[in-house]
């Protein structure tokens, strides 16, 4: 399999030729979109599903328009997020927000935007592909859409907006709901995406499953502990961001050394899911161990 850089070279080549054209009129809609997906990142959700489908014995052009998508709806969430209605920040990956730019009603279209063109990258390649090779598309569109709607990503950002100010009617079940969702729903879309799109069968998603939730979960608890830790370098936002919100975090409930018991627990239990697979798995494993060290 590949680096994680050179599938992430890969989709940052694609992304820029997947934003639509717009009308002459439209143009400012087009230039926001831009602005927020080229800024920079790990590419993590889509880098994830190529190496799944890669994984899962297939061909990661077949994915691409699909990765391509994730990325889109992540970037569209980012672009909502950081709205004055909702975090208000104004870093993100280390340049002024959107609404920073093109005040907050364009930013608002222009997550829109993406929003709508991941769902229009993905029917085009569904409309033009045999009947043959129809199904894993269709599921693997079904599954982003599912990570990233109202039960999936959407139901922890809704969670999350309730839980600020929760105080002590807080709870580590709710936490975890809203991380499980808020974070993790999209990454095992990711992962479960390029495993339909590779042709896996059912005990390599069992096993994927597994690892991408406990990874999802991990990835998040590292973010809580950088947001305390971390510099505005390192993270791309302003830190202690989440701690001035009253944001329900890791760190928040259980303190920021038994976070990091947490954060390598989870890790560990990533790792092991992989020990149930038969084939080359080591960028999975080597993924789960750099998303824990970044917030060493």
């Amino acid at each position: 399999m590949r680096t994680f850089d050179e599938y992430r070279i890969l989709v940052e080549k694609r992304l820029p030729a997947m934003v639509p054209a717009v009308l002459y009129h439209a143009r400012t809609i087009h230039d926001s979109m831009l602005y927020s997906l080229t800024a920079g990142g790990k590419r993590l959700r889509p880098v994830m599903m190529l190496a799944a489908c890669e994984l899962a014995g297939g061909d990661i052009q077949v994915a691409m328009p699909y990765a391509c998508a994730i990325e889109f709806i992540h970037t569209y969430s980012l672009v909502h997020d950081d709205l004055p209605a909702m975090d208000d920040d104004e870093l993100r990956r280390g340049k002024p927000t959107n609404h920073m730019i093109y005040g907050a009603g364009m930013a608002t279209l222009a997550g829109d935007g993406l929003l709508n063109s991941a769902f229009e990258v993905m029917i085009n390649d569904i409309s033009g592909c045999p009947a043959d090779m129809m199904k894993s598309r269709i599921l693997a569109a079904k599954t982003i859409v599912e990570g990233s709607g109202v039960n999936g990503m959407i139901a922890g950002q809704v969670a999350d907006i309730e839980a600020e100010n929760a105080g002590e009617t807080a709870s580590e079940e709710l936490l975890e709901f809203i991380h499980l969702n808020k974070t993790a729903a999209l990454i095992k879309a990711s992962i479960k995406a390029g495993l339909y799109l590779g042709g896996a069968g059912p005990e390599l998603h069992k096993a994927m499953d597994e690892y991408s939730s406990q990874l999802g979960l991990a990835f998040q608890i590292a973010d809580d502990i950088l947001d305390v830790t971390g510099t505005t370098e390192e993270i791309g936002k302003p830190v202690g961001s989440d701690e001035a919100a009253n944001k329900l975090t890791f760190v928040s409930v259980y303190g920021l050394d038994e976070a990091r018991k947490k954060l390598h627990e989870h890790s560990q239990l990533a790792i092991k899911a992989l020990d149930e697979i038969d084939g080359d798995t080591e960028f999975f494993r080597k993924l789960a161990e750099k998303l824990e060290k970044r917030s060493k």
